[in-house]
């Protein structure tokens, strides 16, 4: 005998079914991956398709290895000051453009231009820009400003380079932050402001007693999506310099370069997995509170 199902039963096999395509997509997708490089890095890969269990060798080799550390160094500093540096920036035209003045749709359409172009063109413009020899850059710091004795390579110098790679991150990704941050500012209540002028605060006051609070959820947000996104950083750079060891570009030289070792490539990359899924963690409990 058929048992009756209720309306709650009905909707709960509905909404599986509905959720089960999706879910068959990640499982292949991402888990699948996931679970089969981690599977890999305990392995010697040769490319011939061979392969020797070793355990834990490829974890000692690469946490031994001084490049590993040094490109875990470069990952921090270009994450922490790109994301913070788009943040801000983010921030601070969000706030000029929430103000009404003359042309001001022209201007925020020209914002979005280095977030919606294609990396490879702008890329080769800041190339060019910085070119030691026939660059933009170079001829101001050198023949007009005199900062400079002679030219040099800047995205070619490896103290100089990581400052670039960040510079660009910044100006390529900054729009993203302002779109959302000017999207919240919109809709704080006008009277929060006039309440406060009332009360004499001036404008540093209103900042910090009404902006900032009504924009933290949306800025822990940004931060913690470029957080991710930075971390996992690699076609910009690449493009952009070979000076610039960033862990996801070590992993890939490791991996398709040179030996080709796969499984260290493997290591590294369940390392750099583990690292950000720790740091996310971190983030989401102490600073969002989640």
């Amino acid at each position: 005998m058929q048992k009756h199902l209720t309306l709650e039963q009905k909707d709960a096999r509905l909404g599986v079914k509905l959720v089960l395509p999706a879910l068959s997509i990640i499982l292949l997708l991402i888990l699948y991956p996931v679970g089969y490089n981690i599977y890999l890095s305990f392995f010697d890969v040769t490319m011939t398709g061979q392969s020797t269990y070793i355990a834990l060798e490829n974890y000692t080799s690469v946490l031994s290895d001084p490049t590993f550390w040094k490109s875990v160094a470069t990952t921090f500093t270009y994450v922490i000051f790109s994301t913070f540096g788009t943040t801000l920036f983010g921030l601070i035209v969000a706030m000029v453009m929430n103000k009404k003045f003359p042309l001001r749709w022209l201007v925020r359409s020209i914002i979005l231009l280095p977030y919606v172009a294609p990396v490879i063109s702008v890329v080769f413009a800041w190339q060019f820009f910085f070119d030691p020899v026939n660059g933009i850059f170079m001829h101001f710091m050198v023949d007009v400003l005199g900062i400079y004795d002679q030219r040099f390579n800047l995205i070619g110098s490896p103290s100089y380079a990581i400052w670039v790679a960040i510079i660009f991150s910044i100006w390529k990704s900054f729009p993203f932050t302002y779109l959302m941050l000017l999207s919240r500012l919109q809709t704080i209540d006008k009277n929060l402001y006039e309440a406060a002028e009332i009360d004499g605060c001036g404008p540093v006051r209103k900042f910090f007693s009404i902006t900032l609070p009504e924009l933290y959820f949306v800025m822990g947000s940004i931060v913690l999506l470029r957080f991710i996104w930075n971390f996992n950083k690699f076609e910009d750079i690449y493009l952009l310099t070979d000076n610039v060891k960033v862990l996801s570009i070590y992993t890939y030289f490791k991996a398709f370069t040179g030996n080709m070792d796969l499984g260290q490539g493997s290591a590294l990359v369940v390392i750099q997995f583990g690292l950000l899924i720790g740091l996310i963690l971190l983030y989401v409990k102490k600073v969002l509170k989640w």
